[in-house]
């Protein structure tokens, strides 16, 4: 028998190839499942590892690998699972005989590969640990005496993974670390000649250029997300290990936090470009740019910059700039923030979202599947989805409903971020937007009063002091 069929990484998780209905005999429970309407609902932590367990004659189904593997580290840690699965392994296949049946081993060996591929393949970051590939080799060790060809497939398997990793870890160096707010010492340069500070539309005054090139450093930094981010970030400790949390060491969730970091710098480029130019028609021009930019980003599917861009032009102290405002073409402006509008529990966006994956589903380029979700609102999804929902039903069972219906969100999204960026990349640019100096809070206000005075006293005392404070002026 060949190895299993293996599908593509991707139609594992596209939503219309993910399918929660587990194909199961007509009774409701089954080896300790309990299934209602064909879905499997629930079982002990035993009950679904032995599910994970490939067998001479059975393969767990793709959607139930990655959503037992996603979900599993609430509740056991990854290196711990692989050694149990591995320990069921020795046992059923008998594999600590002194003489092994080898065709039955035949038959087993490419399936125990093909689980071990599929877990590397979607969570490369479970296998950083010395523990996992220990399990791995030695499982190997067991039955490669039965085909040596099993020596050669973990060979490639090791390669790929290597590669992997490095590439995710040089991807990570190869990100330009983010700047932080450090210049308020721009403000000084207002009445300075322009040229000490460089500004966003000397760098690119084309909107389309901009918004591609926002759209490679979206792709860039998702690409570095593992599935795995999304569940550690909630980890909780689990009421029957009552001592530890899975994960007691620092959480994995860090380029999951660097991605809501640059959310928030680009937020503040937004503004610090706005308020920097010290004539009101510049102002009023980089208002219109960024309008474009923002209309462009919609257009290509790039839903976290439009957001971004919007939210700092919301900033009070750009919204506060009423002369500026009044020299904007604002209808533009007003469609936009219409599509990102929170009410109805962000109703319009969530429609132009199943749009974009309904158009990426049906794709024939990669320019037409680019789907980039406002991050911070999926977070809040998954956070509500873990929040309201137990892990574990009152009898101690994994709750696998919950689970279900995690690995749906997750899994679409790591649809989404397999999509190869389709724009020419322009380094200039792209450091730009990386590492041009952007304003605190405090230096956004006083920028935006140097540029139109304070309205009331509370603005006036607010400018007072922060003159004093950061310009160092009375």
């Amino acid at each position: 028998e060949g190895m299993p069929q293996t599908l593509t990484s991707t139609s594992m998780f596209t939503p219309c190839g993910f399918s929660p209905h587990l194909h199961t005999s007509k009774e409701d429970e089954q080896g300790g499942l309990i299934f209602q309407d064909g879905n499997l609902t629930s079982a002990s932590l035993d009950a679904l590892i032995q599910h994970l367990i490939p067998t001479t004659d059975y393969y767990p189904e793709k959607a139930y690998i990655f959503t037992f593997l996603l979900s599993s580290r609430l509740f056991i840690e990854p290196h711990e699972l692989l050694s149990r699965v591995c320990h069921k392994c020795i046992e059923q296949q008998r594999l600590d005989d002194p003489v092994l049946d080898k065709a039955r081993i035949r038959k087993f060996g490419p399936k125990i590969l093909q689980l071990l591929t599929e877990w590397m393949e979607t969570f490369p970051y479970d296998f950083q640990e010395e523990r996992m590939i220990g399990h791995l080799k030695d499982m190997i060790h067991r039955i490669a005496p039965c085909d040596e060809a099993y020596w050669k497939k973990m060979n490639q398997l090791l390669q790929t993974l290597n590669q992997k990793l490095a590439t995710l870890s040089h991807g990570q160096e190869g990100i330009v670390k983010i700047s932080a707010a450090v210049s308020d010492k721009l403000v000084a340069f207002k009445s300075k000649p322009p040229s000490i500070q460089r500004e966003i539309l000397s760098v690119c005054s084309d909107p389309y250029t901009l918004a591609q090139q926002l759209t490679h450093v979206e792709l860039e930094r998702l690409s570095h997300i593992g599935p795995e981010e999304f569940v550690q970030a909630f980890v909780h400790k689990d009421p029957l290990d009552g001592t530890k949390t899975c994960f007691s060491e620092q959480k994995k969730t860090s380029n999951l936090e660097a991605y809501v970091k640059w959310f928030n710098r680009l937020c503040y480029l937004v503004a610090t470009e706005i308020c920097m130019p010290a004539k009101k028609k510049q102002r009023a021009q980089v208002i219109e740019f960024f309008i474009d930019v923002a209309r462009e980003c919609f257009n290509i599917g790039n839903f976290n910059s439009l957001m971004a861009i919007i939210s700092g032009m919301n900033m009070s102290p750009v919204s506060r700039l009423k002369k500026t405002w009044s020299k904007v073409k604002t209808a533009k402006f007003f469609i936009l923030e219409h599509q990102m509008d929170p009410t109805g529990n962000f109703y319009n966006y969530r429609t132009a979202l199943r749009g974009a994956a309904h158009r990426s589903l049906t794709a024939h380029s990669n320019r037409e599947k680019i789907v980039i979700p406002f991050f911070s609102l999926l977070i809040k999804d998954i956070y509500f989805l873990n929040e309201g929902c137990a892990n574990r039903l009152p009898n101690g069972h994994v709750n696998f409903e919950k689970f279900l219906e995690l690995a749906k969100q997750v899994g679409e999204f790591i649809t989404w971020k397999q999509v190869e960026c389709p724009f020419e990349q322009d380094p200039n640019i792209i450091h730009y937007l990386h590492t041009a100096p952007i304003f605190t809070e405090d230096g956004l206000y006083l920028a935006s009063y140097e540029s139109e005075s304070p309205e009331n006293q509370t603005e006036k005392d607010r400018w007072k002091s922060l003159r004093s404070t950061i310009l160092g002026k009375t």
